[in-house]
């Protein structure tokens, strides 16, 4: 009975013990069930040990037994509580904690998705006394958007060649140019599908005859099946061609310059900024000039520059013959008691990529402005430079969603500039380059194939049927005669038309972009200096994209690129 008694005491105590001292960790036995003697078997000896062998608590044994006691206490505690530990976010852990007392510029999204350059663990030594500040701004090359694209303009347009076009059952419209060089004695081949242009140049000395058009499509692409290409004899035909090959290119950009206080993580944080501080103009000083709005005739990039509704200041730049202009969210207006300010950032969040200001030492939240079209951003950040130096050091960081290719200028090693100009033709170029990267992303890629498969389909069928009407066909004299006249003066045609339709038409694009449309009466909620803009875009560029920032936001135009 007594040892019976002893065993229920011993589980009784074995099981408070555990769960008392380690957070519910039960381990007992029972029976006659045994196992090797552990430190918690040596404790619970000790105590459960009878009266009679706890008298000499006060000799020296007893001294000792206390200290062993504690002793194993303290390992068992030790082991159970690395066992209870957990690994930190990584923000928190390893970059919050270990970039030399200062904090990254960029800190990824919980969700992920987005890639950082540089990365988090080469920002330890981010010391602006380091040697080495950044590259030789001449080996800062720009991107082409469209390298194919003015191959046409260049080779064929000044010399004597021939169109073709024709219906693919697999490969849909074809439009086919050849080019005879006759002082190189080479053939010159572009042929256009929906997919992509292809561009060859073959010798003479290899074929004992000219090869046909057909001859010549396989040869580029071996998908081709058609058996014959009708002729293009309509006289307008160049510039109809051209107005496709270079819907692309065009040499404005817009982008977006946010500015983040110390303190600030949000979106909405970010955005109700408007005070600017001394150091923030000197920033934007670099970007380029202040100028006012009113009357501006350069690209506006979708400001007003008639009725002050979107502010009376940008910043704008003309940069190796391009034009850039940017969207500053402090110039824009303020809506009192609108959290989301979308004002702003129907703007902002309409850009492909934005440029981040930040004052202080809070990381930029990589998903932090909610857009379906922000890629890409550029952050920047004032840094402090010894006493002897002097002068302001900026920190660059870059983060772009996980689609979207690297792009070059390399980002030095350290991150730091302290030369302006340096720093100003590298933040420039690389806002370039990063918006041309960021079309190569999965939404603006599918978005291209949509608009480019409606263009070339439309260009066939202008081809087709102006160069049957040059011939004489009686099945097509009915055709619309103002249009005509107006093709034959002004060299722009039906297909001209239908590139501004399909440029700025919205339906399939934001459906497979997954920005919902807008209905009902929120047409008439569109900003009037909004509605002047879309009067005053050129075929040569792009409309902007939209956001889905709420019905009253959304605009009308579908291609990621900016009015004029």
């Amino acid at each position: 009975m007594e040892r019976e008694k002893r065993n229920d005491t011993s589980f009784s105590r074995k099981r408070s013990f555990t769960f008392g001292a380690y957070g519910g960790v039960d381990r007992f036995t029972c029976g006659d069930e045994t196992r090797p003697e552990s430190a918690e078997d040596n404790i619970l000896d000790i105590l459960d040990s009878p009266a009679s062998e706890s008298k000499p608590f006060l000799s020296s044994s007893s001294n000792q037994k206390d200290t062993e006691l504690f002793e194993i206490i303290e390992k068992l505690q030790g082991s159970r509580i690395d066992e209870q530990r957990c690994e930190f976010p990584l923000p928190l852990k390893s970059q919050l904690l270990t970039i030399g007392g200062e904090l990254p510029l960029i800190l990824p999204s919980k969700s992920g998705g987005y890639w950082i350059d540089p990365s988090l663990e080469r920002l330890v030594d981010v010391s602006p006394t380091s040697s080495h500040h950044g590259l030789d701004p001449e080996s800062y090359d720009i991107m082409e958007r469209d390298r194919e694209a003015k191959i046409y303009h260049e080779f064929f347009c000044s010399r004597y060649h021939h169109s073709f076009t024709a219906v693919d059952a697999s490969l849909g419209p074809l439009v086919l140019s050849v080019c005879l060089e006759e002082e190189e004695n080479k053939l010159r081949v572009i042929l256009r599908m929906k997919e992509c242009s292809l561009h060859g140049v073959f010798s003479v000395s290899l074929f004992p005859n000219i090869p046909s058009a057909v001859e010549l499509a396989k040869m580029l692409c071996d998908r081709v099946t058609v058996s014959k290409f009708e002729v293009v004899s309509y006289l307008k035909a160049p510039e109809l061609i051209t107005a496709f090959d270079e819907h692309r290119v065009s040499p404005n950009f817009k982008f977006g310059v946010l500015y983040q206080k110390d303190g600030q993580f949000t979106e909405e944080d970010i955005l109700s900024n408007n005070d600017e501080s001394e150091e923030f103009k000197e920033f934007l000083s670099v970007l380029g000039e202040t100028i006012q709005l009113q009357g501006f005739t350069g690209f506006r990039g979708g400001l007003d520059v008639c009725h002050g509704q979107t502010g009376s200041e940008a910043v704008f730049t003309s940069f190796h013959g391009r034009e850039i202009i940017f969207h500053v969210a402090t110039k824009l207006p303020f809506t009192e008691g609108d959290q989301q300010q979308l004002q702003r950032k129907r703007h902002i969040g309409n850009d492909i990529v934005a440029l981040v200001y930040q004052e202080g030492q809070t990381p930029f939240l990589s998903d932090v402005i909610k857009s379906h079209f922000l890629h890409c951003f550029v952050v920047v950040r004032r840094i402090q430079r010894g006493e002897e130096a002097g002068g302001a050091a900026y920190q660059v960081c870059v983060t772009a969603r996980e689609d979207v290719p690297p792009f070059g200028p390399v980002i030095p090693h350290p991150p730091v500039f302290t030369d302006r100009s340096v720093l100003r033709e590298f933040l420039l170029t690389k806002l370039i380059n990063a918006e041309i990267s960021c079309y190569k992303a999965e939404r603006f890629s599918k978005l291209e194939l949509r608009t480019r498969s409606s263009l070339l389909e439309s260009l066939q069928a202008e081809l087709s049927t102006r160069s049957q009407c040059m011939m004489g066909d009686p099945s097509l004299s009915a055709f619309p005669s103002s249009e005509g006249v107006r093709g034959a003066s002004e060299g722009s045609g039906g297909f001209i038309e239908n590139f501004k339709r399909a440029i700025r038409v919205r339906s399939h694009s934001f459906e497979t972009l997954g920005v919902p449309r807008k209905t009902g009466s929120s047409a008439s909620q569109k900003p009037q200096a909004e509605k002047d803009g879309e009067s005053d875009k050129s075929p040569g560029s792009q409309p902007a994209p939209a956001d889905s920032l709420g019905p009253a936001e959304v605009k009308d135009q579908a291609s990621p690129q900016e009015e004029t």
